[in-house]
């Protein structure tokens, strides 16, 4: 798998990363164990991890594989810290709470020293700031991030969920070399400022829900499948508030791009996000290991220009 550069730094990651967010609820250890060994085989270094993914049981299981499994620095993990899981109350009890966010110092140095714990490692390559936090002063998030660099528990800073002028104004405080935004035909926003403020800053772009829920591997043009994401009670809003009529156009080109490639429409909608300027990743989620051998199966894909630019063209926005 192509390794690429972050941003202006030297650190290198596989321009396609593993998500583990389903880790400890829709993916089992065994599964978890599948896909992380046929990621690394494939040459993918990139492995994205929380506190927050399924209460903190990814984390637990992905420790647990790089004791016995892959060695860990053949790995580049990222990680972040800021946002608390809400507990889950009892299937008769109220409804869950939000999760909390927190990006003081005192909580993020708590949550660092929990996921090295639970990785078992003595670093992180990548930590983000997990959410922008608008009861912590910025410096202190600032001097936070720098804080865990010097102290060798982490080689470099990041930021996830922050818009271009939130990304701006911590990079010129401390050195944030990777910033994830979600960004997919579906979801361009990230073009208009937040694609040219990292790049202004020198900060690499990792694209985030790259398909779109799930959305661009065509599996809802004929309804919502009872197994998908859209039929979860928890994330089927989330999921059908995306599927109007622009999504239909853009998925009917994808799936003719694919029909005509010989691939999958996963693949294509990978390869047109994997190839846009300034992105230096994309975290790609998988449920089982055949999902995950479709995604990888994009690394070999090379879109012609041709494809790439209709894409582009019936994905913008005109309003």
């Amino acid at each position: 798998m192509e390794q690429r550069t972050v941003g202006r730094s030297g650190l290198r990651v596989s321009r396609i990363g593993l998500a583990t967010h389903t880790w400890g609820s829709q993916t089992d250890a065994d599964d978890a164990a599948g896909q992380l060994v046929a990621f690394a085989e494939a040459g993918g270094t990139l492995v994205d991890t929380s506190p927050a993914y399924a209460g903190g049981a990814a984390q637990g299981i992905l420790g647990d594989l790089l004791t016995d499994l892959v060695p860990r620095d053949e790995l580049v993990l990222s990680g972040c810290a800021g946002v608390t899981p809400p507990v889950e109350p009892p299937l008769d009890g109220p409804p869950p709470l939000r999760p909390t966010v927190d990006a003081s110092r005192r909580a993020m140095l708590r949550q660092l020293d929990q996921t090295l714990a639970d990785l078992g490692t003595d670093y992180l390559d990548i930590w983000n700031v997990a959410v922008w936090d608008p009861g912590t002063p910025l410096d202190e998030v600032a001097a936070t991030l720098d804080a865990a660099v010097r102290s060798g528990r982490v080689r470099y800073a990041g930021v996830r969920g922050y818009c271009a002028w939130q990304l701006a104004s911590i990079a010129a405080l401390a050195p944030i070399t990777a910033a994830q935004t979600q960004y997919s035909l579906l979801a361009r926003a990230a073009e208009l400022e937040f694609v040219p403020a990292a790049a202004h800053h020198g900060v690499g772009v990792i694209a985030s829900a790259p398909l779109a829920g799930g959305i661009l591997t065509g599996k809802y043009r004929d309804g919502v499948p009872a197994d998908s994401r859209g039929a979860d009670e928890a994330t089927a809003a989330e999921i059908r508030h995306r599927l109007d009529e622009r999504a239909t156009r853009v998925v009917d080109a994808v799936v003719t791009a694919a029909d005509g490639l010989g691939t999958s429409p996963l693949a294509v909608a990978l390869a047109w996000i994997r190839d846009r300027p300034g992105i230096a990743s994309m975290i790609v989620g998988a449920r089982d290991i055949g999902q995950l051998t479709g995604v990888l199966a994009a690394e070999t894909l090379e879109l012609p220009r041709a494809i790439a630019a209709a894409l582009d063209d019936v994905s913008a926005r005109t309003e």
